[in-house]
């Protein structure tokens, strides 16, 4: 992988703050422009740091979500299911998930990556929920329900799939 190409920018009307954003391939850092040298080194460090962090938690990996599936199922499900792997996927455009009960996956739409936890949390449950109960009856949402923020997070996903002017979708 080449270096990471940083443009710094600094401003004499920034007063304080610092601030850092990717564009394309290469990450914009504004500083103000009374500090030093060795200041400003410090806080493009810092930032490139934090962007990094903040690409991380927004882009799990498949081992990531296979262990937060593995949490989820523990905390609200009581750990009965027990998935053999949860993996991003890209050739879902008309899912949030998806799974294969026989042999315990679960497929995440990538479309997911970078909405809330919380949101991505209860697609996950939806999932793990089919892992045990394969219909959408009655015993099946109230599995789903034990996640205190499924109703809010199926809002959630209806306006989302509203904004993007496509028809609501199921997991």
């Amino acid at each position: 992988m080449p270096p990471e190409t940083v443009e710094v920018r600094r401003s004499s009307r920034r007063r304080r703050t610092v601030s850092a954003y990717r564009d394309g391939d290469k990450t914009i850092v504004l500083l103000p422009a009374w500090l030093s040298g060795e200041d400003a080194d410090e806080w493009v460090s810092r930032m490139l740091d934090r962007l990094a962090a903040k690409e991380r938690r927004r882009r799990p990996t498949d081992e990531a979500l296979l262990e937060r599936a593995k949490e989820l199922s523990a905390r609200y499900l009581g750990g009965k299911p027990d998935p053999v792997s949860v993996r991003w996927v890209d050739n879902q455009q008309h899912r949030w998930g998806s799974c294969t009960p026989e042999n315990g996956t679960i497929r995440i739409s990538t479309r997911l990556k970078g909405l809330p936890e919380w949101v991505i949390n209860y697609v996950i449950i939806h999932e793990l929920v089919h892992l045990l109960v394969p219909s959408h009856g009655p015993q099946f949402w109230a599995l789903v329900e034990q996640y205190p923020k499924a109703e809010r997070a199926r809002g959630f996903l209806e306006g989302f799939s509203a904004a993007a002017n496509t028809a609501p979708e199921e997991c």
